[in-house]
């Protein structure tokens, strides 16, 4: 059933892209203080953390308990889509620009329907194979552009990022029928309380804890803020939009997450904003959106 209010689902939907949109940002602006992705990934779940436990507690109030299966899954899940992924993205954000990294991102409808086509033997129309083309053209458009303005390491960017796209694209096509079966906010806080339990475990194996004493304080409250407003807030706007207006109309209205990175980086980080950054974005954009036209 549809809230009577649907306004308030679109308003949702925008705040919750454009608060995931800020994630690369404050990254970025972290990586100045000479913080490193394990420390900095480290930090965002840490304070996460306890926010999805509680949602994780909260969504699960009178279900039934957990099967093994269901665990080994959610182990799976949050491995791929919320550790494996982030810490490529944060990985691949020290190379490449926060605009050029969000467009790649966005790549992530056609890597879905390519991982089901390939592993359960979906169909692929001829329209839907015009509409990557059009996606893809945006993103080597706007690559030719980061590898004059990044360097030689834009390419070691751009296959960080594209792999943190592949790594959630994996996570969709595989929980569906988890979703069915525990919902989305349950499955969501507990496979993030699980990639955050992972990021902890790689720090603690790869880094001193006394790394964290050293940091400048503008890197804890960076993450903090990441932690919150760009990891947490997202998700539950993200839920909240779709419980009023539908995954559909949710998704459309998410589509200007990507301006909205392109925007904080140009005002935030001084990043360029040129016709060709324009020009490959709405070729991504347009290629995504007729993807879900054609579906």
């Amino acid at each position: 059933m549809k809230h009577p209010l649907p306004w308030s689902g679109l308003a949702l939907a925008a705040l919750g892209a454009v608060a995931f949109a800020g994630k690369a940002i404050i990254v970025k602006l972290a990586y100045r203080y000479g913080v490193d992705s394990v420390t900095l990934l480290m930090l965002r779940m840490l304070f996460a953390l306890p926010l999805f436990v509680a949602l994780a507690w909260w969504s699960g109030r009178g279900q039934q308990h957990f099967k093994g299966r269901d665990l080994l899954a959610l182990t799976g899940l949050g491995f791929s889509g919320y550790y494996l992924a982030s810490f490529l993205d944060f990985a691949g954000l020290a190379y490449v620009t926060a605009s050029f990294e969000r467009i790649v991102l966005y790549l992530n409808p056609t890597l879905v329907l390519v991982l089901g086509w390939l592993l359960f033997k979906r169909r692929v129309s001829g329209k839907q194979i015009i509409a990557m083309g059009v996606s893809y053209s945006g993103v080597f458009l706007v690559y030719g552009q980061e590898l004059g303005s990044q360097g030689e390491h834009a390419t070691l960017g751009a296959v960080l990022v594209f792999a943190s796209a592949l790594s959630y694209a994996t996570y969709l096509v595989y929980s569906g029928e988890l979703v069915q079966r525990l919902g989305a906010m349950r499955l969501t806080g507990w496979a993030s309380s699980i990639a955050c339990g992972f990021c902890i475990g790689q720090f603690l194996l790869l880094r001193p804890v006394s790394v964290v004493a050293a940091l400048p304080p503008q890197v804890l409250w960076l993450s903090l803020l990441n932690a919150v407003a760009c990891t947490f807030a997202p998700v539950l706007m993200l839920m909240m939009a779709i419980e009023r207006v539908g995954a559909a109309m949710a998704a459309q209205v998410g589509m200007i997450g990507p301006m909205a990175t392109i925007a904080m980086g140009a005002l935030l980080l001084g990043e360029p904003f040129t016709p060709l950054m324009a020009a490959g974005t709405l070729l991504v954009m347009g290629g995504v959106w007729l993807l879900a036209k054609w579906r």
